[in-house]
């Protein structure tokens, strides 16, 4: 745990980049080789080897993963999705990739995830899958997915760009659905600035995303520019540019390394904020189911607004004006134009989401802040809490 003292403004997130990290970029840079190659391959076995999947297929991003899983099951024109409101763009907007539908569906009122019941009554004949997106660090009501799934014969592919690590009754994320799709993004669990991983049990989905992944080119094109390869390859469809470097894969090494115990931090801080909200009405903590191990990508606290006069906008720019950093996530995505004009979605349609967005606040939570900086996190709740009470 860091011990340092809380510096005068306080960020919404800082990534945990140590000088080993460092060195092995600029290792890299030296050795010549910047682009996909061995790094990769290293980084891709190792995150397999950590999460416990048969296959790990790296990329550029998370979004890059999630559309590759959909393009390795199959999704056509005119097939539906289902996945949640309360997500960010782009969940969803991979789905629009193909000219299928995204089916959206409101959350569970405790730990915000997909609500089964609700992902049960959208199923239709033309559903081809279900993405669950592990909100925060908490894994989604697996089993009953599982069981909706099968009983549906349609495919699941876990959103878990916030799932890094986390385990539903024992099982890690990232072995449970038909693929599961990981983001590095500069904010995540771990960062390689940008970047996602898919891993899989199934070889042939693995085998179709490796080739999609660099412009649908024959496994393993890039060793064409090493001694193990050949100048010769073969198109086998229109792919897409959403290889990850070696580069990006390198910090990714090291920062799967520590990927434990940043975990271990994030945990100690949000049990100190837990702790320390435990006497104030003024704002909830969502629950943990105790059958999960939760990421704690995010810690979010929800306003009560019969206990404070004012409302979670204010108690944002309360918090910025006592030099501390907050996001919001998510603005549930049928309150934006494009789904409510391209699908149809409205106001009001989902009204947990609805009702948690009006209310949510991320805190911040990442392994570098110290103890003093979660302390004075909470004592500007307490502020606010006391100065603005009804």
């Amino acid at each position: 745990m860091a011990t340092s003292i809380a510096t005068q403004s306080l960020p919404f997130h800082v990534p945990l980049i140590d000088g080993e990290d460092i060195e092995a970029v600029v290792a890299v840079l030296r050795s010549g080789w910047i682009t996909t190659g061995p790094r990769v391959k290293q980084f891709e076995e190792s995150f397999a080897e950590y999460v416990g999947a048969r296959h790990a297929v790296a990329v550029n991003s998370g979004t890059a993963a999630l559309h590759l899983a959909l393009d390795a099951i199959g999704l056509s024109e005119g097939d539906e999705v289902v996945l949640p409101t309360l997500t960010f763009a782009a969940t969803a907007e991979v789905v629009a990739y193909f000219k299928a539908r995204p089916v959206l569906v409101d959350c569970s009122p405790d730990s915000f995830n997909i609500d089964p019941t609700e992902v049960e009554k959208a199923i239709t004949a033309r559903t081809k899958a279900i993405i669950p997106v592990h909100f925060a660090g908490h894994p989604c009501a697996m089993d009953r997915l599982q069981s909706i799934a099968r009983a549906s014969a349609v495919k699941l592919i876990e959103d878990a760009a916030h799932a890094l690590p986390a385990r539903h009754k024992g099982r890690m994320v990232g072995t449970i659905g038909d693929i599961t799709c990981f983001s590095f993004y500069a904010t995540k669990t771990i960062t390689t600035g940008e970047g996602g991983m898919a891993t899989t049990e199934n070889e042939e989905y693995a085998n179709r995303m490796r080739v999609m992944s660099l412009h649908g080119i024959s496994k393993d094109a890039w060793k064409r520019y090493t001694t193990e390869g050949t100048w010769r390859y073969e198109i086998l469809d229109a792919g897409y540019k959403y290889n990850l470097t070696d580069l990006q894969a390198a910090l990714g090494l090291r920062q799967l390394a520590k990927c434990q115990g940043m975990w271990e931090c994030r945990m100690a801080l949000a049990e100190r904020y837990r702790r320390g909200l435990e006497t104030l009405d003024a704002f909830r903590v969502p629950l943990v189911s105790n059958d999960v191990q939760h990421a704690r990508h995010l810690f979010v606290i929800l306003v009560d607004p019969d206990v404070l006069r004012i409302h979670r906008d204010l108690v944002i720019e309360e918090l910025r004006q006592r030099g501390i950093g907050t996001s919001v996530h998510f603005i549930p995505l049928h309150l934006h134009p494009y789904y409510q004009k391209r699908w149809g979605y409205r106001a009001g349609q989902f009204p947990v989401s609805e009702h948690y967005f009006e209310r949510c606040i991320s805190l911040p939570l990442y392994p570098g802040m110290a103890d003093d900086d979660a302390d004075r996190v909470l004592e500007a709740l307490r502020d606010i809490a006391q100065e603005f009470r009804r």
